[in-house]
């Protein structure tokens, strides 16, 4: 089968290590799986301004201390600047955390940090829903705004200020 091309990025911009292929996908967290891609370079497009969301419904690390495992919906909504996060890859990222031993704070705060690196977004947020162990849910909320731009730092202090629970994730139910 030929290898499509997109009709927006020429195929020097795209990872052809991984675009389309299987690889093997390690045990624990691995940084390395995340992988970029950039706006489209050939279009002109009217607006400019987007936001972009990955929803992982079914996320699993380990908790530190009992080895058990932790299940979430991972909410990662950004406002991309010149990159944007391949999907495969992002997948094959969060699947690194199935043996990952970390609390779900650093858990989100890892995932944040990490695609910050990689993308160099104007803003970008973590939502973590993480299931209740125990009969407490913990539910970490971590964001970034790119400093210097006072439109995204007003973002990143108005969505903190008015933070609350499930607020910014979507509210649809999923099927069991």
């Amino acid at each position: 089968m030929a290898r499509r091309t997109s009709s927006s990025r020429t195929a020097r911009h795209l990872p052809s290590a991984t675009l389309g292929k299987r690889r093997a996908t390690p045990f624990t967290y691995d940084v390395k799986l995340l992988e970029a891609i950039p706006l489209s370079l050939k279009r002109e497009f009217v607006c400019d301004q987007m936001w972009v969301s990955n929803n992982c419904l079914r996320f699993t690390s380990l908790c530190p201390v009992t080895g058990q495992p932790d299940w979430a919906d991972i909410y990662l909504n950004y406002i991309p600047a010149q990159q944007l996060v391949e999907s495969k890859s992002f997948k094959e990222y969060l699947g690194s955390f199935r043996m990952h031993g970390d609390f779900h704070e650093d858990v989100c705060r890892i995932i944040c940090d990490d695609l910050v690196r990689l993308l160099a977004p104007r803003y970008l947020e973590i939502i973590g829903q993480f299931d209740s162990r125990g009969s407490i849910a913990i539910w970490p909320y971590v964001q970034y705004a790119i400093p210097g731009d006072d439109v995204m730092q007003t973002l990143l202090t108005t969505r903190m200020s008015h933070y609350a629970p499930g607020k910014y994730a979507p509210t649809y139910q999923r099927s069991i």
